[in-house]
């Protein structure tokens, strides 16, 4: 009887997870073009190098929204234009309660001379440090 309810519950438990999967399973599934070779990976630091998580984001070549991995990790296909939402964040620099933002590689160098254009900031590119201007709750494109 004991070997009975093991049973079911293994397979209870199997069927009840296999319904769980990440979108980031193969780490390109989301993209139009089977270019996985072609992927690029930067990542989204504040300025003492902590990652911005959960931030949303989509590329000209990705089907849906995609959120910036726990270690601000974010995927494209270069060339590519990847729009970031950065609500709930302010980008003016000198006040009390900026949010620095900045785009850099693996190594943590920072990506200067990205242009982008934010819906209420403006166009500009990033700084040599991969830092950028933009208004709180601002919209970027970037055109990576």
């Amino acid at each position: 009887m004991i070997k009975i309810k093991l049973l079911f519950s293994t397979l209870f438990a199997l069927i009840l997870l296999s319904g769980c999967q990440s979108s980031y399973d193969d780490g390109y599934s989301n993209y139009y073009y089977d270019n996985s070779q072609n992927l690029t990976t930067l990542f989204l630091v504040d300025e003492r190098g902590l990652s911005y998580a959960s931030i949303p984001y989509k590329c000209d070549s990705m089907r849906t929204w995609e959120r910036t991995l726990p270690n601000g990790e974010f995927t494209f296909l270069p060339p590519d234009n990847c729009e970031f939402d950065f609500n709930g964040l302010d980008g003016l620099y000198g006040d009390q309660f900026d949010d620095i933002v900045r785009i850099v590689d693996y190594t943590n160098d920072g990506k200067g001379s990205i242009p982008y254009d934010c819906s209420s900031f403006g166009a500009s590119s990033t700084y040599s440090d991969g830092s950028f201007e933009y208004n709180e709750n601002d919209v970027c494109t970037f055109y990576l």
